[in-house]
């Protein structure tokens, strides 16, 4: 899906240091580019050291500003089951909000909540460092199943590893690591998915 003129996207991106969160970010701004999408990013708060707090903010349209306000975002990529309740409030009502979580999850506002357990999925294909790239291949699998045109998104998961190929190129073992990441987690859409709730 590309956006029009006058669409846009705000996405949140939550997890804790050591995840990946901002490397998550930086592929998807770079398929917004790839697009010719103007967009900004901007890490909010938190520290980016291993267990820390880290959130970031990736806004694709015509905005002004790098900062999503609360209750504005389109959706929430959160790589902890705890990050959905901590960042939910950035939300408009009736966003989405893609995590990684083994156990069924209540969403605390009203929302459309898919849920992955990124983390077994990681353990299967041997790379527990991929939860990142799992839940972000996830997020888009299902998002383009599932989210209307209400909640527009720029790109799908061939764009990013479109993105992929470009960055590691150079690299091929983590490349094809990372692509296994990405598809399993697209793969993951309606397989073993904890049922969450949508309040």
């Amino acid at each position: 899906m590309t956006l029009s003129s006058t669409s846009s996207c705000q996405i949140v991106i939550s997890g804790v240091g050591g995840q990946g969160v901002l490397f998550i970010t930086k592929l998807l701004a770079e398929a917004a580019i790839e697009k010719g999408l103007p967009v900004f990013t901007s890490e909010t708060h938190g520290m980016a050291q291993r267990g820390g707090t880290v959130i970031s903010h990736l806004k694709v349209g015509r905005f002004s500003s790098p900062l999503i306000t609360p209750g504005q975002a389109n959706g929430i990529i959160a790589l902890k089951a705890e990050n959905i309740a901590q960042h939910g409030g950035y939300l408009r009502t009736g966003g989405w909000a893609a995590l990684n979580s083994a156990t069924p999850v209540k969403a605390p506002t009203k929302m459309q909540l898919f849920c992955q357990d990124a983390d077994r999925l990681a353990q299967q294909i041997n790379d527990p460092r991929s939860v990142n790239l799992i839940v972000l291949g996830f997020a888009l699998g299902v998002l383009h199943e599932t989210v209307t045109q209400q909640h527009p998104l720029f790109c799908g998961v061939e764009d990013v590893a479109a993105v992929l190929k470009q960055r590691l190129q150079d690299s091929p073992p983590k490349l094809e690591a990372a692509l296994r990441a990405l598809q399993t987690g697209a793969g993951s859409t309606y397989s073993q998915q904890p049922k969450c709730s949508h309040e």
